[in-house]
């Protein structure tokens, strides 16, 4: 359901949905075939505010019609799409912040095969669910979704509020995913709006729609019979056709009533990345591997395991591997050494055997996999 950067605080949350509109095929129109279909990027204000009176403002219920009739037919397979369980749509919901679908779905699957239900969640132990979420980064959200399931078996026996006042006094959830819950589950008819709904919201009216005013024209636009296939629908729509740079107009099934068909948007530069370079130590020994703990007083990945920091004396010196990692806005270029004894590193020998099952950062995780450790 969702794709769009944004930052979460405790009680918010910000969901990585992708998402944006171009001129207006019918929902039964060729399926895309793969082409990128895109538009001149011509201005005609004129006849954007022409589009505008009489687009979605003046007719919510064929805007409805048309999207949902797009939706039921071009809608992705996605795992958390099979039924209404409420765990499995919070679970997606807190992974989706600030993460695309497709990193998310192996993740997701592997979670719920260890956590299948909010009760074993509550009961494991916080390394268990960090290790369980490694790899997904952005390690607040899997404390914020442990300490949920906490107070939801404490204090409700393991039910979800149904409600989207009530679901937001959970830990990790904000106005978004609480909307999202409650109306995918249980049928209130709550907008929901994200990045990418946001973006979609923008072009369809033909002018900057942000803050509460966005919630307000979703909230027009909701199809009440249907509120959480509406939510999904105006979130596919930003994920798979309203695109950010090159919006598919050409395929999008409501472009007749958009005002603007991308027109009025200039995209945004991307923000540019730092560079960092770093240098990992990779100690061996008869089935172990040696690690340092982050401290828990880490404003980044407390308490996570990883490879101690390392500069070989020979600077010449040739890396075992090498490999790039990302993290939000740094690109690190990365060289793992192989070292026998690490020296002032104050960390532990830990049997490969235990790897899976200990909360790695990411980037660890993805070294000792191109090492072949794990």
């Amino acid at each position: 359901m969702a794709a769009a950067m944004r930052l979460s605080d405790v009680r918010g949350d910000l969901h990585l949905h992708q998402g944006m509109p171009y001129p207006a095929v019918s929902a039964s129109s060729t399926p895309y075939d793969g082409a990128i279909v895109s538009m001149p990027r011509r201005k005609h204000p004129a006849r954007a505010v022409g589009r505008a009176r009489r687009g979605i403002a003046g007719a919510p219920q064929i805007f409805a019609r048309r999207l949902l009739a797009w939706y039921d037919e071009h809608k992705r397979d996605l795992p958390w799409r099979e039924d209404r369980d409420p765990y499995r749509v919070w679970l997606s919901e807190i992974m989706l912040q600030q993460t695309r679908v497709a990193a998310v779905l192996e993740h997701y699957r592997r979670f719920l095969k260890k956590f299948p239900s909010v009760h074993r969640l509550a009961a494991a132990r916080p390394a268990s669910v960090l290790a369980a979420w490694s790899g997904l980064g952005y390690y607040r959200r899997a404390r914020m979704l442990h300490a949920a399931a906490k107070l939801l078996v404490k204090e409700r026996a393991g039910r979800f509020p149904k409600s989207t006042e009530e679901l937001r006094k959970l830990p990790g959830i904000g106005r978004y995913t609480a909307a999202a819950i409650a109306s995918i589950v249980y049928d209130e008819p709550v907008a929901v709006v994200d990045g990418n709904v946001g973006r979609a919201l923008q072009r369809l009216v033909g002018k900057s729609v942000i803050g509460e005013e966005a919630w307000q024209v979703a909230s027009r636009l909701l199809d009440a019979q249907r509120p959480g296939d509406f939510n999904q629908a105006m979130m596919e729509l930003g994920a798979t056709v309203c695109l950010p740079r090159q919006p598919l107009c050409l395929l999008c099934p409501v472009s007749a009533l958009c005002a603007s068909r991308g027109e009025s948007e200039t995209p945004q530069a991307a923000p540019q990345q730092k560079k960092r370079a770093i240098h990992f130590g990779l100690a061996r020994r008869n089935g172990e591997v040696f690690l340092v703990q982050r401290k828990n007083e880490e404003s980044l990945m407390p308490g996570m395991w990883e490879l101690p920091e390392f500069f070989p004396a020979d600077s010449n010196a040739d890396p075992l591997l090498s490999l790039r990692h990302s993290i939000t806005v740094t690109d690190y270029a990365v060289r793992v050494f192989e070292t026998s004894s690490p020296k002032n590193a104050a960390g532990k020998w830990v049997s490969t055997a235990r790897l899976a099952s200990l909360p790695l950062t990411g980037l660890a995780r993805k070294i000792l996999r191109h090492a072949a450790v794990m």
